[in-house]
């Protein structure tokens, strides 16, 4: 993980990080593959979007409480939040390509 990246480790640290601007959420898991397939691609992701978004990844194994608020019921899974609302949402590994698309339609 690159430290455009972010690890959130405490339900409070995400409330405030999600409050404003447009945040990419990575509900993850240390034991899933798919998931470890999806860490260079959000630092990619993190790259090219620059300062225009968070990126914040969740380990839904520590933090069950903030993934049980988005019913992250499958891992990968990828929330776009502007202002704290949810604009967008996937499931599955994603490519860089749409992570970007997603993000920059959130900031417009």
């Amino acid at each position: 993980m690159s430290e455009l990246v972010a690890l959130i480790e405490t339900e409070s640290e995400f409330q405030t990080v999600m409050q404003s601007g447009v945040v990419l959420v990575d509900f993850f898991a240390t034991w899933c593959g798919p998931c470890r397939m999806q860490t260079p691609i959000l630092d990619q992701v993190a790259a090219a979007v620059g300062g225009k978004a968070k990126i914040v990844k969740v380990d839904t194994d520590k933090l069950p409480s903030v993934a049980g608020k988005f019913n992250v019921s499958s891992i990968p899974t990828l929330v776009i939040l502007k202002d704290g609302r949810q604009v967008d949402r996937f499931v599955g590994l994603q490519q860089a390509p749409a992570l970007q698309t997603a993000i920059e339609r959130a900031i417009v």
